[in-house]
Order: C-alpha cells, then structure tokens, then sequence
C-alpha cells in the first residue's frame, strides 16, 4: 500500500502591482484586500481537507516573493498544524531576466530599438512558448517546467507511512500562471486549457499524483476566463 500524496497549489492574495507591467518578479506586499483572502484561504484549505479526508502536512512549500510569501504566512497563523514555511525560489513565476519589472511598452521599446531582436509577437506577454531574447529571460512554459520539477520532486521525497489510511496534501503557494502551465507540464492540464483557465486568489487546487507518479485534478475549481481576458497574463 502507497499512502496517498496531494498537492494543493495556491495563488497568492491581490498585491500592490504597478500598471501595465507584468507580474515577473515584483517585490510589493498584499493589499488589504489579499490579506483577508489568505485569511479565508486557511478555511478553504481545512475545508477542502475534512471533505477529502486529507491530512494537511506541517510544512508550506512558499515561493520567496513577498506576496506568496505573506500569503502563506498568514494561512499558517489560521490553519491548525502548520509548524513553518520553506521558501523556495523555484516556485517563482516567470522571469523576464534583464527586463524584469519594466512596463509593457519599456520592454517593446528595448526591443525596437536593440538591432540584434525582432520585435516580439503581438501576445509576447502571453504565449506559453515565446522568450523574451534578453539575458536570463524564460518563457511561461520554461517557468511551469522549473515549478513542476519542484512539485514532483518534493512529493516524490516525502517521508510517509505507506500504511497510512489519510491521504497527505502538501501546500504550494505560489503564482498563477506558473501553476497553471505547471499543471500541463505534470499531464493534469491540456494545453488549450492553459489559457482558457486562470486561478482566483487565494483559492485551492489540488492535483493527487499517483504511484505509477501519474497527475490528475483532485479538487477545488480553476477560473474560467472570458476569451477577451486570454491575452492579460
């Protein structure tokens, strides 16, 4: 008998994000709006682990960005059992290397004006397999790559009783569009589902992985996003 192993992802709060600059690696805290909604997310969690039977293990796997971090922080002041946090910069969402942090249009002006780059496709922000050519930039399919190595490898090293009757779910905090292209790279998303679904913040989802290490959706919803939205990550 194999004990069962889940892993919960979770987007963090709303944060203090600069207009029209994308997400990468901003170093700003949650609103106040996104510390209730990590507040709320500690009932979600245990909520969604007393109907699974689940036991919620003692350990948050945090990205290093100060809005996951937060987020996770306060979750483990409201979830029961929780002993720390590890924070871990693989769970980061994309980098834009070089460009890190700079608005959409100081990217294509860099771009434009650099004569070794073509201009980037219309969608750049978007496109899960388009790089920015500039140094130590990763595509949305790179970073979901680097997050579901971190997800498999943690899960597959846990220490557990394989005569244990309760399932043990691991937290993820992290990002949202990383997860989500994480969620294809571990086989429990298809790729035209990339980018038709997002997360909402703050809000479980759980993918079990198998003893043959196959992944599948366990519980908690994806957000569905209007088409008019599947360009804004």
């Amino acid at each position: 008998m194999t004990a069962r192993r889940i892993a919960i992802f979770l987007r963090h709060g709303a944060y203090h994000q600069r207009p029209q600059t994308p997400s990468a690696h901003q170093p700003f805290p949650l609103t106040p709006d996104g510390v209730e909604q990590a507040r709320q997310a500690a009932g979600l969690i245990d909520e969604m682990a007393q109907e699974h039977d689940w036991h919620i293990h003692p350990v948050i796997q945090s990205s290093n960005l100060l809005r996951a971090w937060q987020t996770a922080d306060i979750i483990s002041q409201g979830l029961e059992g929780i002993d720390r946090i590890e924070g871990v910069d693989a769970l980061a969402e994309r980098g834009l290397g070089s460009a890190a942090n700079l608005t959409i249009t100081q990217v294509e002006d860099i771009l434009r004006d650099d004569p070794r780059f073509d201009a980037p496709p219309k969608d750049w922000k978007s496109n899960s397999l388009y790089r920015l050519p500039l140094q130590g930039a990763e595509s949305l399919m790179q970073a979901g790559e680097r997050v579901a190595e971190r997800v498999r490898s943690h899960m597959a090293g846990l220490a557990l009783d394989a005569n244990a009757e309760r399932a043990v779910a691991v937290l993820f905090v992290g990002h949202g569009v990383a997860f989500r292209h994480a969620a294809y790279a571990l086989g429990a998303l298809a790729f035209d589902d990339i980018a038709k679904l997002s997360m909402h913040h703050a809000t479980p989802v759980a993918l079990e992985v198998s003893a043959e290490s196959a992944w599948r959706h366990a519980a908690g919803a994806w957000k569905v996003r209007a088409p008019k939205d599947r360009d804004l990550d």
